[in-house]
């Protein structure tokens, strides 16, 4: 146990931390911008699994990382499209067109994927994204050895989060999208697009939550793994409930599942005689406790409201 306390064990599992938050972060960020609009991103999963593949066949095709990520993103945002015009110009219920986004997805990459490499014991593989140290920010005490030697998509992350909070407190269109999930009808009277606005949105979501797919595949792993995003975009859901819609507040908790991941992957490092299956499902009891507690945190007063113009919220 006194492993614990020294530095050389801590700095590992804090860096680890980081980079376990990053796909959370880049989920639960792109939800951020579906939830403001009043659109529920209960199909974070999908994109994820979608972004994924994606990304990681066109690296292994064409040797280049920011194609993949690129990929990646065209790929989530093309999924995200059939999400939103179920959700927003039909009015089907977004859980189910949410689980049927995630099964489309599952379906898609497993019958791609078995169709262009085949079924093997070995996966193949592609050279991953590589740590970049900032110049001068990694030098700085204790937060430069945590924060800035990761690789470009954690940096990227960072400045999505900052983007993501300014667009939505400062900016004009952001407020104007956050009137779509407060209130959408009094934004209709003012002359507002809602239903093109929230479709864009959700857009949005699906562009960055592919990169967060992009990461899995792309940065943490160099490679491909049927259902390889093992239910990280129900936790981003979650969290960003756990963070009260806020760009911020989702940041903090992606920190937190990070944390609980990079704690089970290095429990026998740390010292811990425990079993690691309990480590394991630390995650997803997270997730539960996140649903539990906070509710519906400050949810948009017409989140998850079908708008038809010229009628009230139905």
């Amino acid at each position: 146990m006194n492993n614990l306390l020294t530095w050389a064990t801590l700095l590992p599992l804090l860096q680890a931390t980081i980079r376990m938050a990053a796909p959370y972060t880049f989920a639960a960020i792109g939800g951020i911008y579906s939830d403001k609009a009043g659109v529920s991103s209960i199909e974070l999963e999908g994109l994820l699994l979608i972004g994924a593949f994606a990304g990681f066949v066109t690296v292994y095709f064409t040797q280049n990382l920011l194609l993949g990520v690129l990929a990646a993103a065209l790929a989530g945002m093309l999924l995200s499209a059939i999400y939103a015009y179920m959700v927003v110009f039909l009015g089907s219920k977004a859980a189910l067109i949410g689980t049927a986004v995630m099964l489309l997805a599952g379906g898609i990459t497993s019958f791609y994927y078995r169709s262009i490499f085949g079924v093997s014991v070995e996966y193949p593989s592609i050279v991953p994204f590589r740590n970049v140290p900032v110049p001068l920010l990694s030098k700085i005490p204790f937060i430069g050895d945590i924060f800035f030697r990761q690789n470009l998509l954690v940096y990227l992350g960072y400045i999505l989060v900052v983007v993501t909070w300014f667009f939505f407190s400062k900016t004009a269109l952001g407020l104007q999208c956050r009137a779509m999930g407060e209130n959408p009808f009094a934004a209709d009277t003012l002359g507002l697009p809602v239903r093109k606005y929230r479709f864009i949105n959700v857009l949005v979501t699906g562009l960055i939550a592919g990169i967060s797919g992009a990461y899995l595949s792309l940065a943490a792993s160099g490679s491909f793994v049927e259902n390889m995003s093992s239910e990280k975009g129900y936790a981003a859901f979650a969290i960003i409930i756990l963070g009260k819609y806020s760009p911020v507040g989702a940041f903090l908790g992606c920190l937190l599942f990070g944390f609980a991941d990079a704690f089970q992957l290095n429990l026998q490092a740390l010292g811990f005689n425990v079993p690691y299956q309990f480590m394991l499902m630390l995650p997803y009891l997270f997730t539960l406790i996140v649903m539990f507690v906070s509710g519906s945190g400050n949810q948009p007063e017409g989140h998850g409201k079908f708008f038809r113009k010229g009628a009230q919220i139905l």
